[in-house]
């Protein structure tokens, strides 16, 4: 997916898309994170759509519940989602910022290899 260490830096362009691309992966995580929850806090917790929708939305930005859990089945849903929510965040960020921080990097070690002398022929080479 990503270009090897010695090649070229990928074209403006082409980084672009690739960056839409990933950003789209990460909205992507979130509605199905979102939806998940809102399901969950309807059918378990017995909410609305929308209140399920809230609660979701406020876990999963690390906010907190809107409403109280009143039974042992919405509790444990809860407890689970809150839990998911933190890896899906942690998740969607590192799927966001691999093509930053990966063209960084690549552009950082292609100028090392600019500075560094070209090594002379080896031993193997000269037999």
């Amino acid at each position: 997916m990503f270009e090897r260490r010695h090649a070229p830096l990928l074209p403006t362009s082409h980084f672009a898309r690739r960056l839409a691309a990933f950003a789209a992966l990460s909205f992507a995580i979130v509605a199905g994170s979102l939806g998940l929850g809102a399901a969950g806090y309807h059918w378990f917790a017995g909410l609305p759509w929308i209140d399920a929708l809230l609660n979701a939305a406020m876990i999963l930005t690390g906010m907190g519940p809107v409403d109280p859990m009143k039974t042992t089945p919405a509790k444990l849903f809860a407890t689970a989602y809150a839990l998911f929510s933190g890896v899906a965040f942690i998740s969607t960020v590192a799927v966001l910022l691999a093509p930053l921080v990966h063209r960084f990097l690549h552009h950082f070690h292609l100028e090392l290899d600019e500075d560094e002398p070209t090594p002379g022929p080896r031993r193997s080479d000269l037999a």
